[in-house]
């Protein structure tokens, strides 16, 4: 196959890698800290994208503004999962509640940033980059983690991708593997032999060096023989599917003992669910995109315990926006301010965080004030989690949440 073919399939394929503009160190992150850190513990992004309404999400059934502003759409008091004296579950995510009892799970409420912006695109790209509203960044701030501490050589690739083609906080610069058909893909590289050359004009490099890692990257994706199958179930669907082939990357080397032996792979995985720009006809719309989410989560649990990973993995929810408190006339609501974000893992310190929806103290377009920057959660990574120096990567001082288990 010749190199113009392979780029169209790979194309067709809903396939890319990007390649960074810097050289990849031969070592991983220091690991200070009580406990260890570095890129062996992984992060798991899931953007819920069209921006989730976080009050029908984490719904605040003891407040009487709630209903009052949400008469046709409000989760009902009877229906509503409670976790506390004021605070309950959406019903669809009631597949949660065992993470939640065990600790797992920790909600984080009232995120948003200071001078919200309420277009998708612009907010989106203010998530994505962790900049100021006021300030625009090229670089994802996952793109500008791994330019501070590279990933080790012996990772796949800084990231994968999957459910969406954007590469979003892994923009302009990333190493991240983007799959939409990682089948096509694995067939597709089987027909591109790597190539090395002595001297390459520099013209050629780049794409030499994007079929090489190509040829890599699909080594390790495709199975293997002897390789762990999982035995985890998946959820049907898209996102299911994007659940799934993102475990199977991570279910890597031998079963001579009838376990798994995990594989570094990356360092990061976004997964996207996409739908939540319920401007009409929410409820039903809502309830399914949240079962889908819940039944998402536990596969991923489940496949992470199977691989032992559990306790070495972080995941964290975002999107870019949440949705005005009064519902509108079509029985949905519009773009909004702060939300609720979930993180959960074997080592997050499950339970509420941030704060609770200020109801009584909506803004002049009636949204939400804001409780936690969104920044806060991703110096929780970049800090806590991978050893950082969360201040250099995000540009400015977060102080990190206290969700994670020392």
């Amino acid at each position: 196959m010749k190199r113009r073919e392979f780029l169209a399939a790979a194309a067709a394929a809903g396939t890319s890698l990007s390649l960074p503009r810097m050289v990849r160190a031969q070592t991983g992150v220091a690991s200070p800290g009580p406990f260890a850190r570095g890129y062996d513990n992984l992060l798991i992004l899931i953007e819920l994208k069209g921006g989730n309404d976080g009050l029908n999400t984490v719904v605040p059934f003891a407040d009487p503004l709630y209903y009052s502003y949400r008469a046709n759409i409000g989760v009902r008091r009877d229906q509503a999962i409670q976790l506390d004296e004021r605070t309950a579950l959406h019903p669809a995510l009631s597949p949660l509640l065992p993470m939640w009892r065990a600790g797992e799970l920790g909600i984080v409420q009232g995120v948003t940033y200071p001078q919200p912006n309420l277009s998708h695109f612009r907010s989106i790209e203010i998530w994505d980059t962790a900049s100021r509203s006021d300030q625009y960044l090229r670089e994802g701030w996952l793109t500008r983690a791994f330019a501070s501490a590279p990933v080790p050589e012996g990772f796949v690739a800084d990231a994968l991708v999957l459910g969406s083609a954007e590469m979003g906080p892994l923009a302009n610069g990333a190493r991240a593997i983007v799959l939409v058909n990682p089948a096509q893909f694995a067939l597709a590289s089987r027909f591109v032999t790597p190539v090395s050359l002595k001297e390459r004009n520099p013209a050629l490099a780049h794409i030499l060096d994007v079929e090489n890692d190509i040829v890599r990257a699909a080594d390790e994706l495709r199975p293997q023989p002897g390789q762990y199958v999982l035995k985890t179930a998946f959820p049907q669907g898209g996102f299911g599917t994007s659940i799934r082939t993102a475990m199977e990357a991570l279910a890597s080397g031998d079963t001579a003992q009838g376990r798994p032996v995990p594989g570094k792979g990356v360092a990061a995985i976004r997964l996207t669910l996409n739908g939540f720009d319920t401007h009409q006809n929410q409820p039903g719309r809502h309830a399914g995109l949240l079962q889908q989410f819940a039944a998402g989560m536990v596969a991923i649990r489940n496949a992470l315990v199977e691989l032992g990973r559990w306790d070495r993995t972080m995941i964290v929810t975002y999107a870019e926006f949440g949705r005005r408190v009064r519902e509108n006339q079509s029985r949905g609501t519009d773009h909004g301010t702060a939300s609720a974000h979930f993180v959960a893992g074997g080592r997050v310190a499950g339970g509420l965080y941030g704060q609770a929806p200020q109801l009584a103290q909506l803004d002049g377009n009636g949204n939400l004030p804001l409780g936690v920057d969104f920044r806060q959660i991703y110096a929780t990574v970049l800090g806590p989690w991978w050893g950082l120096d969360a201040q250099a990567v995000l540009q400015g001082r977060y102080a990190p949440l206290p969700i994670l288990r020392v």
